[in-house]
């Protein structure tokens, strides 16, 4: 598969943590919200761009159906929300198209009792689909604008287990942890330890490895170790990691 393009993030100095509150709707967000015109158009974005290349676990495409992707770009880019391609958001940064984020979190293959560490909120477009499909996303953005964007457009949309905070990735959010799944947005050039560590046994970590070159890697925690391997090619900006 030829690489796709993502979403560009940096992951810098920790600040506080705010907990996303709700202003409505249910536990897990839009799918209560008004009737919404652009159903359709979420639909032909799952039937054409991430079924038919291969992605069919029922759980994921019912919730990248239920997202309000629009939501969570730029009023003047709305009307090309569910095309397939990445758009940006401002701050030199992007939401990734809707192919690679199903593709993520099919991977992490979920279940409704996990926890969820995402590295890299960005539009908090990624911290919607999963928070569709776990009890808990634990999202960190270095980016203050971005962070306080996303935190307003996610409690806006209902979202109310999701927390977000502005600060360094490679740190994790240790008093949190440990996470049964972990997703990265940013490709370091190797997998970072202080994420193994925070990744629970049994748990999945996803994210793309490299620097010129990088691949989606899996990595899985048995009681015996880790393991990893790679899946497709893929292009992200590098996981960069400010002095502590």
């Amino acid at each position: 598969m030829p690489a796709t393009f993502h979403r560009m993030v940096a992951l810098g100095a920790t600040c506080g943590a705010v907990v996303l509150a709700a202003t409505g709707h249910t536990a897990h967000g839009y799918r209560a919200a008004q009737p919404d015109p652009l159903t359709a158009a979420r639909e032909r974005m799952v039937d054409d761009q991430i079924r038919s290349r291969g992605i069919d676990n029922p759980s994921v495409l019912d919730a990248m159906r239920r997202v309000p992707r629009h939501l969570f770009v730029p009023p003047a880019l709305r009307s090309r929300a569910y095309d397939d391609t990445p758009l940006p958001i401002g701050l030199g940064q992007t939401i990734s198209q809707p192919f690679i984020v199903a593709y993520m979190t099919d991977a992490l293959r979920t279940t409704r009792e996990h926890r969820v560490l995402e590295i890299g909120t960005g539009s908090g477009y990624q911290a919607a689909v999963l928070a569709e499909l776990v009890r808990e996303v634990y999202t960190i953005e270095i980016v203050p604008e971005l962070a306080d964007r996303a935190r307003k457009t996610l409690a806006d949309a209902g979202y109310r287990n999701v927390h977000a905070r502005t600060g360094n990735g490679y740190l994790g959010w240790p008093e949190q942890a440990p996470f049964e799944r972990i997703v990265v947005t940013a490709a370091p050039p190797e997998i970072p330890q202080a994420l193994v560590d925070q990744l629970a046994v049994g748990g999945i970590m996803v994210l793309p490895v490299g620097t010129e070159l990088q691949e989606m890697t899996v990595v899985t925690r048995n009681a015996s170790g880790v393991a990893q391997k790679t899946t497709i090619p893929v292009r992200f900006v590098p996981m960069v990691d400010r002095p502590r």
